[in-house]
């Protein structure tokens, strides 16, 4: 189950997301994630507690991204385990959502 904390800082929001994203984290991502983040110039998720992403999760993440970009957000997504960047990798997730995205 995938579980989030936010830090807020003016017009910034960071975000730590913790455990697997996957199918089960739909919910929290789509109704808790996205509402929370859309106020914000920029948001910064930290990936360093995910330790599994699966096709539901990469399907999510970029609805997250995109959804966010499309009301004037910038996302970025920073401290990617290398398991979890390999798949992203595999999948050329930031030629889809944008090389900026990732750092």
């Amino acid at each position: 189950m995938l579980k989030f904390s936010h830090d807020p800082d003016g017009q910034n929001l960071k975000i730590s997301f913790h455990g697997d994203l996957d199918i089960d984290s739909t919910e929290v991502v789509e109704e808790e994630v996205i509402p929370l983040s859309e106020k914000y110039k920029t948001v910064n998720i930290n990936f360093e507690d995910v330790p599994f992403v699966d096709s539901s999760g990469m399907g999510l993440l970029m609805n997250l991204v995109r959804t966010l970009n499309e009301k004037g957000t910038k996302v970025t997504i920073a401290n990617v385990r290398d398991e979890v960047m390999e798949i992203f990798d595999l999948l050329q997730l930031s030629n889809i959502l944008g090389e900026e995205v990732f750092i």
